[in-house]
C-alpha cells in the first residue's frame, strides 16, 4: 500500500521506485532488498515519502525509514529503543532513548528472518501503543 505524496501526484511507491534506480549502486540493492523483507513481514505495510526524500514503512505508525548515505544504509526504526533485539541488528544510534538503527555498509547482510522477525515486532509494538491511547481517550 502506498500514500499520495506531494511530489507531483506521485504515490510514494513510485518515489521510492524512483529513488532506488538513481542510485543504481549497491545501496540501492541493499535498500531494494531490505524494502522486499519488509514487504515479506508485512504484506499491508504502508509506504510514505516524507522529510524531502526519505522512504518510510509505516503500520499503524512509523516502522522505519530507510536512508542512503554515501558509505551506508541506514534503516532507523522509529521505537527501536523499545523493541528487543535478541538477534543484535541494531548497530547504530544506539545512546537514543527513543529510536535505533542498523547500518550496513557495502557487502555486509543481514540475517533476513531476523530482520523480517525486527519488522514484526515493531508493527505489534505499534498496535499495542495505538490500542492504549485509545483507552486513555476514552
Amino acid at each position: 500500500m502506498s500514500k499520495l505524496s506531494a511530489n507531483d501526484g506521485q504515490t510514494a511507491t513510485a518515489l521510492i521506485d524512483n529513488k532506488l534506480a538513481e542510485l543504481g549502486d549497491w545501496r540501492g540493492d541493499i535498500l531494494s532488498r531490505m524494502r522486499q523483507l519488509i514487504h515479506e513481514a508485512l504484506p499491508d505495510v504502508v509506504e510514505e515519502w516524507k522529510w524531502m526524500g526519505t522512504p518510510v514503512w509505516s503500520h499503524n505508525g512509523i516502522i522505519c525509514t530507510g536512508e542512503s548515505y554515501k558509505a551506508v544504509v541506514k534503516l532507523t526504526f522509529a521505537k527501536g529503543a523499545s523493541l528487543p533485539d535478541p538477534a543484535r541488528l541494531f548497530n547504530s544510534s544506539l545512546d537514543g532513548n527513543v529510536r535505533r538503527a542498523i547500518d550496513i555498509h557495502q557487502g555486509e547482510t543481514l540475517d533476513d528472518k531476523s530482520f523480517k522477525t525486527l519488522v514484526q515486532i515493531a508493527a505489534q509494538f505499534n498496535a499495542a501503543a495505538m490500542k492504549t491511547k485509545a483507552k486513555k481517550a476514552m
